[in-house]
């Protein structure tokens, strides 16, 4: 007999004990983000090892195919009536909280004596966010407020900000220690970006226009999900960066296509099974044992990265005179971190291999702290600003 059937129990348990915990999301402090994250990090390898090994084959299809519908409904809020007054503030806290997170990371690092080219890629590496787990919060709260808004626009351009400093970090690591690289990683990361947008524009300019005309005002499933693959499929193919491209391409459709009603609604009907599914695997595959290998280094990682996120976004808010409570919690809202950073820590090694061990033990091994906890930082500053009438 095949492995099939485990796979279908694995499948159909997994959506079972989700829904069970979006009950319980709803009745606790925890966000069913961090909820699922620890469901999958029982039943995996770690502990209980209930997930057959085929299973996990799919999580890195499943996670680009959930990115890629995140990065669709990020771009969705991002219409220029949600931005009209409010771009400035965006722009000014998204990049100081990068910047500032990156030198304070990079600074703590060789202050603590790092070395200086670890200290400097891996505090870039500390600007990425987790988009995925926060949009999830955003929409479980259920809380539409102009500090919801602002923070879905925010980590729309997190990556893009942190792809650049990675360029620039590793570009610099490289001229400290004299080795010369075959390629310029800043024109790599610039293609990355650059190609992303080009083609989020050239895919979703026409599918504004497309879509929604078989059903009135509204686009049917197979439109909305077809124009989402087609793009990520592409953006993969041309090793251009998926989640920005599929960001813009939701942009798009939301600022152009004036006849639709509901131009998001088909893909959120069908995103949550792919989120509960991604996030119970991502905690599956969460390496405990990488938590004994960080040590101190670690813990100035984690203390800098959270002093740098709250930091960086007052700083930004200051600025951009924005209101006190974004002031207050916006840095709180951004910590979670997630799969840009390993990403990221992959090519690191890759270029550096003699550091390879450092940069993942430490990324990944801080990673499972943020976005096991990231997300109930970022819950509690929805709640606490709509408390507050931000």
């Amino acid at each position: 007999m095949d492995s099939t059937y485990l796979f279908l129990l694995s499948l159909g348990g997994i959506f079972l004990v989700g829904q069970v915990i979006i009950t319980l999301g709803q009745r606790t402090a925890l966000p069913r983000v961090t909820l699922l994250l620890v469901l999958g990090l029982v039943i995996g390898q770690e502990v209980l090892n209930l997930i057959p090994p085929a299973f996990y084959q799919w999580f890195d299809i499943v996670a680009e195919m959930t990115l890629m519908m995140v990065g669709f409904l990020i771009g969705g809020k991002l219409t220029s009536g949600s931005l009209k007054n409010g771009m400035s503030q965006v722009v000014w806290i998204s990049v100081s909280a990068a910047v500032i997170t990156t030198l304070f990371v990079g600074i703590g690092l060789w202050w603590f004596g790092v070395p200086i080219e670890l200290a400097i890629i891996i505090g870039c590496i500390a600007s990425a966010t987790a988009p995925a787990a926060t949009l999830d919060v955003v929409l479980e709260s259920n809380i539409k407020s102009p500090f919801s808004n602002m923070l879905v626009s925010i980590v729309a351009l997190d990556d893009a900000w942190a792809l650049l400093l990675f360029g620039v970090g590793v570009s610099l690591a490289l001229t400290v220690t004299g080795h010369v690289s075959e390629h310029s990683i800043l024109l790599s990361a610039t293609k990355d970006i650059g190609g992303a947008v080009l083609l989020g524009i050239s895919i979703g300019i026409p599918a504004a226009f497309l879509t929604g005309r078989l059903k009135p005002g509204e686009p049917i499933l197979t439109e909305a999900l077809g124009f989402v693959f087609v793009c990520g499929g592409l953006a993969i193919w041309l090793e251009v960066s998926f989640l920005i491209a599929s960001i813009v391409m939701g942009a798009m459709v939301a600022n152009f296509a004036k006849h639709h009603d509901y131009p998001f609604h088909a893909i959120e009907n069908i995103e949550w099974p792919f989120m509960v599914v991604f996030f119970v695997l991502a905690g599956a595959t969460l390496e405990l044992s990488m938590l004994a290998e960080i040590g101190f280094i670690g813990v100035v990682y984690i203390s800098f990265r959270i002093l740098g996120k709250i930091i960086g976004a007052r700083v930004g808010a200051q600025l951009s005179q924005a209101e006190q409570n974004v002031k207050q919690w916006m840095g709180a809202a951004l910590l979670p971190q997630a799969g840009v950073a390993i990403g990221m820590a992959l090519v690191a090694s890759n270029i550096f291999p003699q550091h390879r061990q450092i940069f993942l033990s430490l990324v990944i091994g801080t990673t499972v702290i943020f976005e096991l906890f990231g997300p109930v930082f970022t819950r509690l500053a929805i709640r606490k600003t709509r408390e507050g009438n931000c």
